[in-house]
C-alpha cells in the first residue's frame, strides 16, 4: 500500500535516517553515556542466572546455609547496582530524549516559517494543524519514551544473548530456532507498517481540513443551506480515516500473535535440548539452568524490542512529514545582486495558481520613485494577485517583477523587506504584549519609536487607554483586540519596518470610512516620499493617487490620473459615478 498524496511532501526513509544520524553526532557525549549506563545496568542483571545456576549445582553436590546466604547477598547486591544503574541510565535518556525533541521542534518551527506563501495556501490549513499537532506530539512520545526503552532493550537483549552462548555454545542452537519467525513476521510487517501510518496520518489531515473549512465558513455554510454536503464530507473523511486505522490494527494484530512463536521456541528448546545433554553428561545441571534463565530473559527484551518498534514505525512517520516540510521548493533564489534604485517594474508579467489557467495575463507596469498609484477594478479581476506579485509574494510564472533592475524573488526576504512590504485586510494578533506584537516588524525599537508609529495610524490614543500600555497581554488568552484595532496593529508594524515601497491590499477596510480616509491622510504624512500602491474599492483612495491602474480580466485596462481616466469616459469613469450613485 502507498501512502496517498499529499500537498506538503513527507521525507523518504534515507532522509529520516541522515537526520537521526546528525541529531545523534550533536549529542554525542550524552548518547555514549546513556548506552555505557544501559550496558553496564544490562551485565549487572546477567549476574542472577549465573548465580542461580552455580547455587543449584552447589545444591545438587552438596553445600552450607552459609554459602546459600553469600548467594542470596550477593543477588540482592547486583540487584541494587542495576536498579541504580538503570535509574541514571533512563534519566539520561530521558534528558537526551527532550533535547532531542526541543531541536526537533525548532527545526519545524523554522522551517514551517520559511515555507513560501503560496504553497501554505494551496496546502491548507489541515495538514499543517495535524503536522504541528499530532505529529509533534506523536513524535514526543517516541523520542521521550519509544526510542529510550527500545535502545534499553536492545543493548539487555545482546549482552544477555552473549552471557547465555558463554554458558556453552549449544545455547546458540535453540535460540536460532526463533529467528525464522522473527525476522519473517518483522519483514512482512515493516514493508506495510510506514505507508499504513501515514495513511492514517494524512486522513487525519483531512478531517482538520474539513473541520477547518466548514467553522470558518459557518455562516456561508448557514446561507447556503450546505449543512447536509458538509457532513457528508465529514462523514467521507472519517470513514477513510476509520479503514486507515482498521489497516494498521490488522498489521498489529497479525504481527504481534506471530511474534510469541519466537519468544517461546527458544526457551522450550534450551531447556529440552539441555536437559538431554545433561542426561549424557555433556553439560553440568548449573550450566542448564543458567542457560535456560538467560534466554527466558531474552523473551522480555525482545519482546519490548518488537513491541516499542510499532510505536517507532509511528515516530518515524510523524518524523518523515515534519522533516517533508523542509521539503518545499524554494520560491525565490538569491543571486546576490544588488537594486541600483527603488523603482518597481512588472514586465509581461502572467501568472497562474492552476496550471493551464493564467489569472494575469501580459502586465506591464513602471511605477515612479515616491509615486502613488491606485489599483481598482471589480472582484476577481486580478488586483490583489498583482500586488502580491509587486510585493515579492509570488514569483510570475513568466516575465518579471524587478526592484532597481533586480528580480524580487533574486533578493533574500530580509532585504527584500526592506525594498517592499505589503499589508492587507488579513491581520493576526500574537499571544504577547502589544509593545512584543509591534516590534516584531524591528526588533529593539524604542517605546518612543514605538509610540510613534502608533500615533501616524491613529493608534495612541486607544493604546495608551489599555490597563498596562503597551505591556498589556493582548492576543488569544490575552485582552482582544477589535478587527480594526489589529489592522492598525498591522499598519503601525508597518510603520516601524519603514520599507520603501508600500502595497496595501485593502489595508483599511475594517476601519470606518471617514477614520479610514483620516487614517490614510494620517499615513501619507508618514510615508511621504516612499512609493504606494494602494488597492482598493474605495475611490477616494484613487482620487487622491498620482495614478490609476484599472485591472480588468487579469489586464490593465487603463492607466493614468483620476482627471484623465473620468474624461476618458472609460471602465474607470463608470465606476465613478457608480460610486457617487449616478447611473
Amino acid at each position: 500500500m502507498s501512502a496517498p498524496d499529499t500537498r506538503l511532501p513527507v521525507a523518504d526513509t534515507p532522509a529520516v535516517r541522515r537526520y537521526a544520524a546528525s541529531i545523534a553526532r550533536r549529542h554525542p557525549r550524552l548518547l555514549w553515556t546513556a548506552v555505557a549506563l544501559h550496558v553496564l545496568a544490562a551485565l549487572a542483571g546477567l549476574a542472577a542466572p549465573r548465580l542461580l545456576g552455580d547455587l543449584v549445582q552447589s545444591v545438587d553436590e552438596g553445600t552450607t546455609v552459609g554459602h546459600v546466604d553469600r548467594v542470596v547477598l550477593l543477588l540482592a547486591a547486583f540487584l541494587v547496582v542495576q536498579t541504580v544503574l538503570t535509574r541514571y541510565a533512563r534519566y539520561v535518556s530521558q534528558a537526551l530524549g527532550e533535547q532531542v525533541l526541543a531541536e526537533l521542534r525548532e527545526d519545524f518551527v523554522g522551517n514551517t516559517l520559511a515555507l513560501p506563501l503560496g504553497v501554505v495556501e494551496s496546502a491548507g490549513s489541515g495538514d499543517l494543524l495535524t503536522r504541528t499537532g499530532r505529529d509533534v506530539d506523536q513524535l514526543g512520545w517516541s523520542v521521550r519514551m519509544a526510542l529510550p526503552e527500545w535502545t534499553i532493550a536492545v543493548i539487555t537483549a545482546v549482552v544477555t544473548f552473549v552471557a547465555a552462548v558463554g554458558v556453552g555454545w549449544w545455547v546458540a542452537l535453540p535460540c536460532l530456532l526463533g529467528v525464522p519467525p522473527l525476522v519473517a513476521g518483522l519483514r512482512w510487517y515493516l514493508a506495510r507498517a510506514k505507508a499504513g501510518y501515514l495513511r492514517e496520518s494524512a486522513s487525519y489531515s483531512r478531517i482538520n481540513a474539513t473541520l477547518t473549512e466548514t467553522v470558518e465558513g459557518a455562516r456561508t455554510v448557514e446561507a447556503l443551506g450546505t449543512a447536509g454536503e458538509r457532513i457528508r464530507t465529514m462523514d467521507d473523511d472519517i470513514g477513510e480515516s476509520y479503514r486507515a486505522e482498521r489497516y494498521t490494527l490488522h498489521l498489529r494484530t497479525v504481527f504481534f500473535p506471530s511474534m510469541e512463536i519466537s519468544y517461546l521456541l527458544p526457551t522450550v528448546a534450551t531447556l529440552l535440548f539441555g536437559g538431554w545433554l545433561y542426561t549424557r553428561g555433556q553439560v553440568s545441571l548449573g550450566d542448564v539452568t543458567a542457560a535456560t534463565l538467560y534466554v527466558q530473559m531474552l523473551i522480555d527484551p525482545v519482546d519490548r524490542v518488537v513491541s516499542i518498534l510499532d510505536e517507532l514505525q509511528l515516530g518515524a512517520a510523524s518524523l518523515a512529514r515534519l522533516l517533508g516540510v523542509a521539503q518545499v521548493p524554494e520560491d525565490r533564489v538569491a543571486t546576490g545582486a544588488t537594486p541600483t534604485g527603488e523603482q518597481l517594474r512588472a514586465e509581461d508579467v502572467r501568472f497562474s495558481y492552476v496550471e493551464g489557467r493564467d489569472v494575469l495575463h501580459g502586465v506591464d507596469l513602471e511605477v515612479g520613485v515616491g509615486e502613488r498609484i491606485a489599483m481598482v477594478g471589480p472582484s476577481g479581476a486580478g488586483k490583489s494577485t498583482l500586488g502580491r506579485l509587486l510585493a515579492g509574494i509570488h514569483p510570475p510564472r513568466t516575465g518579471a517583477v524587478t526592484v532597481g533592475g533586480v528580480g524580487l524573488t533574486e533578493l533574500p526576504l530580509d532585504d527584500l523587506r526592506g525594498h517592499v512590504a505589503l499589508v492587507t485586510q488579513e491581520h493576526h494578533v500574537f499571544v504577547g504584549t502589544l509593545r512584543e506584537n509591534l516590534v516584531l516588524a524591528r526588533p529593539g525599537a524604542s517605546d518612543a519609536t514605538v509610540r510613534e508609529a502608533l500615533d501616524a495610524v491613529d493608534a495612541l490614543d486607544w493604546a495608551d487607554a489599555l490597563p498596562e500600555g503597551l505591556d498589556t497581554l493582548v492576543g488569544s488568552g490575552g485582552r482582544a483586540l477589535t478587527a480594526a484595532q489589529a489592522q492598525q496593529v498591522a499598519l503601525a508594524r508597518l510603520v516601524l519596518a519603514d520599507p520603501h515601497t508600500l502595497v496595501l491590499d485593502e489595508a483599511t477596510s475594517l476601519i470606518d470610512p471617514r477614520a479610514a480616509r483620516h487614517l490614510e491622510r494620517s499615513l501619507a504624512a508618514v510615508l511621504e516620499g516612499r512609493t504606494v500602491i494602494a488597492i482598493a474599492h474605495r475611490l477616494f483612495s484613487a482620487h487622491d493617487a498620482d495614478r490609476v491602474a484599472v485591472v480588468e480580466d487579469g489586464r490593465i485596462a487603463e492607466l493614468g490620473s483620476h482627471d484623465e481616466l473620468v474624461a476618458a469616459g472609460g471602465s474607470y469613469a463608470a465606476l465613478w459615478d457608480s460610486w457617487h450613485g449616478r447611473a
